[in-house]
C-alpha cells in the first residue's frame, strides 16, 4: 500500500485520537479566548464563548479531515447571497476564504496520505499559468487603485488555484462526488422553491428594501418580478437553475431505475420552471450548450439521434410559434433564441463597441478590480467603472486586456479538452455519467458567462473549480470491478451498485 492508499474505515474519533496534542492545544488556546471574553464582554462574551466549542470541534474536524472543510465550503457557498438581508454586514466571503485557507493547511498536515502526483496535471498547469499572469497584474502600472487588486483576484485565480491543490490529491471517493451531486441539487431545489414564494406569494421585507435600494431596475421590468431567490442576483440564480435543470437531464437519461427517472423528471420540472422565473434569457443556453456536448461525449449514434428528436420540437416550438406568449416566463425565454431583436443585448454590444476604443492601447488590460463591484467602489470615476462589462469575459478584458483573456479562454479549452480525454478513457459506466454531467455543465457555463459575469460568483464559482478538478482528474476512480459506491465520508455501501444503476 503507498501512502497515498489510505483506508478511510476509521471514525473522526479515531483520527482525533492520533492527533491527541492538537486536541490539547485547541483546546488550551479556547479556555483561555474564553475567558477574556467573558471578562471584557461580559454575557456576550459568554455567549461567544459557548459556542467556541462547535467552533473548535469545526476547526478541529478540518483539520483532521480536509474533505470536511471542503464540505462546509461548498455549502456555505450557497450562502453568500442571502447574507444581504441580514442587518449589519457579516463577511461571509473573508470566512469562506479563511475556511478554504484552513482546509488547504489541512492538506498538508495530512500530507501522506494526499496522492501529489495528481497536480501533475495539463490542466493544474494551465491554471498555475492564469494565476501567474493575474498576480503579475498587480504591478499593472495603467491600475487606478492597486489595492483593488485583492477584491477581484480571489474569484479570478487564488481561489480557484487553492480549491484545485485540494481537490486534485485529497482522497476523494466516488460516494465524495456523489454527496456533492444530491447537495448541490438539495440546495438548488430550496432555491426554487424560494423563488417561487416570491414569484407567486410575496418577497420578504429585506428583499423589498434590497429591490428599493437600486436593484429594481434590472429585477422589475414591464411590473414582472425576477426572482433571485438567495442568490446574488436573478442572473446568478438564473444559470444556476439552468445548469441544475440540465445535470437532471443527463442523470434522468442516464439512470435505469424507472422510480428514480421519475424523480429526476420532477427534478427537471421544478429546476426548470425556477430558471424560468429568473427571467434570465440567456441562461438557456446553459442548456443549448451543455445537452449537446453531452450527446457527442457518449459518442453514440442512437442516443445522440434520440437527443436532437427530443430537443428539435421543442426548439421548432419557441422559434416559429407564438404558444405561449401569454405567460411571461415563457415569452422571456423565446425571446431569448432572437438576440438582434434584443433591446438589452444590442446595449450590450454598444458597450462593447465603447470599451474596445478605450482597449485599443491596452493589452494587459486597466488592472484586475478596475471594472465591476471593486471598480465602482474604489475608482468610480475611471471609465472602466463607468461601463457596465455585462460578461464575465468582457470584465475580464478589461481588467487582463486582451492577453489575459485570451490565457484565461486557453484554460478553460485546456481544461475541457483534458476532461474530454479523460472522459474517454472511462470504463466504469457510474464514474462516466457523473463526469460527463459535470463537464457537461461546465461548458454550459462556460458559453452563457459571455452574457452574464457567474463564473467568478459564488455559488457558481465554487462548483465549477471543484468539478474542473474531478473531471481532469477522472482516471482516479475508474475501476472494471462490481464495487459499490461509498454515499458519504465512510465506506458505508449505498442501497445500489455501481454497475447496473447508470447506462
Amino acid at each position: 500500500m503507498t501512502t497515498y492508499d489510505y483506508p478511510f474505515t476509521e471514525t473522526l474519533l479515531d483520527r482525533l485520537r492520533e492527533k491527541g496534542w492538537l486536541v490539547g492545544v485547541l483546546g488550551v488556546m479556547m479556555a483561555l479566548l474564553g475567558g477574556w471574553l467573558i471578562g471584557t464582554m461580559g454575557v456576550k462574551g459568554a455567549l461567544i464563548t459557548a459556542g467556541l466549542p462547535i467552533v473548535l470541534m469545526v476547526v478541529l474536524g478540518v483539520l483532521v479531515e480536509p474533505r470536511i472543510g471542503l464540505y462546509i465550503y461548498l455549502n456555505l457557498s450557497f450562502l453568500v447571497g442571502a447574507t444581504r438581508f441580514l442587518e449589519g454586514e457579516v463577511p461571509v466571503g473573508t470566512g469562506l476564504d479563511g475556511l478554504l485557507v484552513l482546509t488547504l493547511v489541512s492538506t498538508f498536515l495530512n500530507g501522506k496520505r494526499m496522492n501529489w502526483k495528481r497536480l501533475q496535471n495539463p490542466a493544474f498547469y494551465l491554471l498555475v499559468l492564469w494565476l501567474c499572469y493575474t498576480i503579475l497584474e498587480y504591478f499593472n502600472p495603467n491600475a487606478p487603485y492597486a489595492p483593488a487588486w485583492f477584491y477581484h483576484a480571489r474569484s479570478f485565480s487564488l481561489s480557484w488555484f487553492l480549491l484545485a491543490i485540494i481537490v486534485s490529491v485529497a482522497p476523494i471517493t466516488k460516494g465524495n462526488v456523489w454527496l456533492m451531486m444530491k447537495t448541490w441539487l438539495v440546495w438548488s431545489v430550496l432555491a426554487a422553491l424560494w423563488a417561487f414564494k416570491q414569484q407567486y406569494i410575496g418577497l420578504t421585507p429585506s428583499e423589498v428594501a434590497w429591490l428599493a435600494s437600486g436593484a429594481d431596475r434590472t429585477h422589475i421590468l414591464w411590473g414582472q418580478l425576477r426572482s433571485f431567490s438567495f442568490y446574488s442576483d436573478a442572473g446568478q440564480f438564473g444559470s444556476e437553475m439552468a445548469g441544475t435543470t440540465l445535470v437532471a437531464i443527463i442523470l434522468f437519461f442516464r439512470i435505469k431505475s424507472v422510480a428514480n427517472k421519475v424523480i429526476y423528471l420532477v427534478l427537471v420540472l421544478v429546476l426548470f420552471w425556477g430558471f424560468a422565473v429568473s427571467g434570465t434569457r440567456s441562461s438557456l443556453f446553459v442548456i443549448l450548450a451543455g445537452y449537446p456536448t453531452y450527446l457527442v461525449l457518449q459518442r453514440k449514434f442512437g442516443p445522440i439521434v434520440q437527443g436532437i428528436a427530443m430537443a428539435t420540437p421543442i426548439l421548432a416550438m419557441l422559434l416559429f410559434t407564438n404558444y405561449g406568449n401569454g405567460i411571461y416566463q415563457i415569452y422571456r425565454i423565446r425571446t431569448a433564441l432572437k438576440p438582434t431583436k434584443d433591446e438589452s443585448f444590442l446595449v450590450r454590444l454598444e458597450n462593447q463597441k465603447r470599451i474596445g476604443t478605450y482597449m485599443k492601447d491596452l493589452p494587459f488590460g486597466v488592472g484586475i478590480g478596475s471594472s465591476s463591484g471593486a471598480g465602482v467602489r474604489f475608482s468610480p470615476n475611471h471609465w472602466a467603472a463607468q461601463i457596465p462589462p455585462d460578461s464575465w469575459y468582457v470584465q475580464l478584458w478589461i481588467e487582463t486586456g486582451i492577453v489575459g483573456v485570451s490565457i484565461y479562454l486557453l484554460m478553460l479549452a485546456g481544461m475541457i479538452l483534458c476532461g474530454i480525454y479523460r472522459l474517454w478513457q472511462l470504463k466504469d459506466p457510474w464514474v462516466f455519467t457523473m463526469m460527463v454531467v459535470l463537464l457537461s455543465e461546465f461548458i454550459g457555463i462556460a458559453v452563457v458567462s459571455y452574457s452574464n459575469p457567474i463564473l467568478g460568483q459564488f455559488p457558481t464559482s465554487t462548483i465549477l473549480y471543484i468539478t474542473s478538478m474531478l473531471f481532469s482528474t477522472a482516471n482516479r476512480w475508474d475501476t472494471t470491478l462490481s464495487l459499490p459506491v461509498t454515499d458519504s465520508f465512510s465506506q458505508k455501501a449505498p442501497s445500489y451498485p455501481i454497475h447496473g444503476a447508470f447506462r
